[in-house]
């Protein structure tokens, strides 16, 4: 296990110096404050009565809503996540959504994640309210800003969301993280987990309570050590994640808010195993320990660190509420592959040939001249991709008698810089892999210089993204309210890449797309634990990165669009909590994925359209014992000019089913969730592979002591993941350069014990 670094060390105690720093000068303005000040915003629903389906729900629907949404409370993912776990193993729960990690529970990125049939990069994902994500082609990294021990709640919220809602895309739904509060006790919480494939957590966090010497702020400070040898095999992962978290009120109105979070990263990362090494194998074949193979470990590893910051102020001005977050995030990633993409979906040039299926190296490094130095060496690639955003978001409303106007507005500027090469990893990375297919200076798709032909990506980008909005809450009557809203969404994307993906792309290039998104919603009350609603919302999503550079005209290709219909119910009590709806997407100018050999494309398709019905509830049985469950139905059309008829990693069915018992000391829960069958990836004829549904059960207990045994708040755990240990493989989203798939497994039934005192 790697020690934590340095320069992380030194970033947590400059966040801490500024934390402390405010709370001198807050006592200075204000050393009587009382922390009276009333939310502003809506952090996640609070439940008073811990005896109700409310509270006990694994995810549940909210009341006043004009779409969709499942919270996951803290109390839930305290009690039932895995140490590791990634917020895409949390919402796995929710209606609609499908995620697994194939290393484990939080062991890798998730391969697969998708909500309604949207594939990662087709919704948002917030951190506090701040859009994450890479602007190459917006998707997001589970591993690697966060932990699941700061996160306060988590919700999935399915469709695009008023006017307000804020992100790169806009249309498939949004994934809401919010962190942590810091408690009102003093305390110092230690914890630690053991499971299967070596998996460990040691880590601790501290609550500094409310300190009424320095005008009643709070702060928390956790740290977390993770480690796995992974379920596949040679495919470990080290994580060491630090956050803080400061508040201070000023007065009754405001609320200052500092957050500064720092993940280190290492992992050996597979990109899936062909049958035949399974066949010879066994399930967990993945990587290997021998360096004259391209799946060797050492040839496929990832170094990432992030960071996140945050000042956010909540405060009234006047008649008008304020909520403003001034942030900054970055992601640094080294990248080492044996042929299989670093991760970029768009590599060529490297042999893979035999990745993870033959034992003999195959790899021949030339100079330009198109000389062989090292024959049958092992070639691979090398990625260097480091981005950074900076931005703001601020939020303001104001009444007027019942009804309320919402304006706001979010700016974000990212910097991108990339470079992926080929090199002989058998000459330890030291030498280039030039191929000779990109020797060709007249070649139509790859027309540079012979010494030059072992770069497949070099240059930088920097994307502006701004979004304005304003909506009116219009109250009718005390049971209905109307919400109409208009958003202007604006992606500037200024490139500068002379290769990219062995393509040369128009360089430097500048496009921007924009586009006017309407939405209005209605909600009406029906009884007191009883509403309903309606909505329509028009969403928008830039082009991928990937996708311009096949155009010699970036401007040819359109933003994807769509309108969204969606109607809804909502029934909340202590006894019986349930929703259910019913929606329509219909998307226009889309980017489907498709396999193109042993890498994935994007192509642009006329449109695809998206229908379905979801429901979702919990019915509070007996003292502490409460029964849940969720089905959805999920279809989906593609236009017939596409070439092809169905979607990857969109099954057409998924049900969650299971029992909580919560009572006294003891919390015990047994959930299942079943995913339908779907298409992934494609064979070596290009006929889309099929995949049969499954069924992954887990099964937590945790038992609280006696206070005088280990403190207060402990808790013992054990946890069995895959209880009835399904297993086989379930999806392929790469191939090797033959195109022969390349396949992931249900990870085998593990288990974990943990322990939590209290001090």
């Amino acid at each position: 296990m790697s020690s934590y670094p340095h320069p992380a060390l030194r970033q947590t105690a400059l966040a801490l110096s500024v934390a402390l720093a405010i709370s001198h000068v807050a006592l200075a303005a204000d050393p009587e404050a009382a922390n009276t000040l009333e939310p502003l915003s809506i952090k996640g629903a609070k439940v008073s009565d811990p005896n109700s389906a409310l509270y006990e729900a694994p995810s549940r629907p909210l009341l006043d809503v004009s779409e969709p949404q499942s919270v996951i409370s803290e109390h839930f993912i305290k009690e039932n996540a895995a140490a590791g776990a990634n917020y895409t193993d949390i919402m796995a729960i929710a209606p609609s959504v499908q995620s697994i990690d194939p290393n484990g529970p939080g062991g890798m990125e998730t391969q697969n994640v998708s909500i309604r049939g949207f594939s990662d990069g087709q919704f948002n994902v917030t951190f506090d309210g701040i859009p994450l994500g890479d602007t190459n082609d917006f998707t997001h990294h589970s591993t690697a800003f966060f932990m699941n021990q700061d996160i306060g709640s988590l919700t999935v919220d399915r469709g695009p969301g008023s006017a307000s809602t804020v992100g790169y895309a806009t249309f498939g739904g949004n994934v809401a993280i919010q962190s942590s509060d810091p408690r009102a006790l003093t305390a110092v919480t230690p914890f630690a987990t053991l499971g299967s494939w070596n998996s460990n957590l040691e880590g601790v966090r501290f609550d500094t309570g409310t300190l009424q010497n320095y005008g009643d702020a709070r702060a928390y400070l956790s740290y977390k050590n993770f480690g796995t040898d992974g379920y596949i095999n040679d495919s470990s992962q080290s994580r060491q994640n630090i956050f803080l978290k400061f508040e201070k009120p000023y007065g009754k109105d405001t609320l200052v808010t500092f957050v500064a979070t720092h993940n280190q990263l290492n992992q050996n990362v597979s990109y899936g195993t062909s049958l035949d090494l399974i066949a010879a194998n066994g399930l967990r074949a993945g990587l290997s320990n021998d360096p004259t193979q391209q799946n060797y470990q050492g040839y496929n590893r990832d170094i990432i660190s992030t960071d996140i910051e945050y000042l956010g102020v909540q405060t009234r001005l006047g008649g008008w509420s304020v909520d403003n977050k001034l942030y900054t995030y970055a992601y640094n990633h080294e990248g080492l592959s044996g042929g299989a993409g670093s991760g970029n979906a768009y590599v060529i040039g490297a042999n893979l040939a035999n990745f993870g299926t033959a034992p003999s190296a195959n790899g021949t490094s030339l100079n330009p001249a198109g000389t062989a130095l090292f024959p049958n060496d092992v070639p691979g690639n090398h990625l260097v991709n480091q981005y950074r955003s900076i931005g703001d978001i601020l939020r303001a409303s104001t009444m007027f008698d019942q009804d309320k106007l919402e304006v706001g507005l979010w700016f974000d500027r990212q910097t991108n810089d990339k470079s992926l090469n080929e090199v002989d990893w058998s000459q330890n990375g030291a030498f280039n892999y030039y191929n000779p297919a990109f020797s060709n200076p007249n070649s139509p798709a790859k027309g540079y210089a012979a010494a030059q032909s072992y770069i497949d990506t070099t240059g930088s980008e920097t994307i502006t993204t701004l979004e304005p909005y304003a909506q009116y809450v219009w109250h009718a009557s005390d049971a209905l309210s109307v919400t109409p809203g208009l958003k202007f969404a604006s992606f500037r994307r200024e490139s500068n890449f002379t290769i990219m993906d062995g393509f040369n792309p128009v360089s430097p290039s500048s496009e921007t797309y924009s586009r006017a998104l309407p939405a209005i919603s209605a909600k009406y009350r029906l009884q007191e634990e009883w509403s309903a609603y309606a909505q329509y919302a028009e969403g928008f999503l830039a082009p991928r990165l990937q996708l311009l550079r096949h155009f010699a005209n970036p401007s040819t290709i359109k933003p994807e669009s769509s309108q969204n219909y969606q109607l809804g119910t909502v029934w909340a009590s202590n006894a019986l909590s349930v929703a259910a709806d019913v929606y329509r997407v219909m998307t226009r100018d889309a980017e489907v994925a498709r396999t193109c050999g042993a890498v994935v494309c994007y192509a642009p398709v006329g449109g695809v359209t998206y229908t379905g019905v979801e429901f979702e509830g919990t019915l509070h049985v007996a003292d502490g014992l409460s029964l849940y469950g969720n089905h959805s139905v999920m279809n989906y059309s593609i236009s017939a000019d596409a070439g092809f008829s169905v979607l990857n990693n969109a099954p057409h069915t998924s049900t969650s089913a299971g029992v909580v018992y919560e009572q006294r000391s003891v919390y015990a829960s047994l959930i299942a969730k079943y995913v339908g069958a779907n298409y992934s990836n494609s064979d070596v004829n290009g006929s889309p592979l099929y995949f049969g549904g499954y069924t992954v059960a887990n099964l937590n207990l945790n038992y609280r002591p006696p206070q005088e045994l280990l403190g207060k708040d402990a808790r013992l755990g054990f946890q069995v993941n895959n209880l009835f240990n399904r297993g086989g493989v379930f999806t392929s989203i790469s191939s090797d350069g033959a195109g022969n798939p390349l396949y992931y497994v249900l990870p085998e039934r593990s288990y974990a014990v943990s322990v939590t005192f209290g001090i």
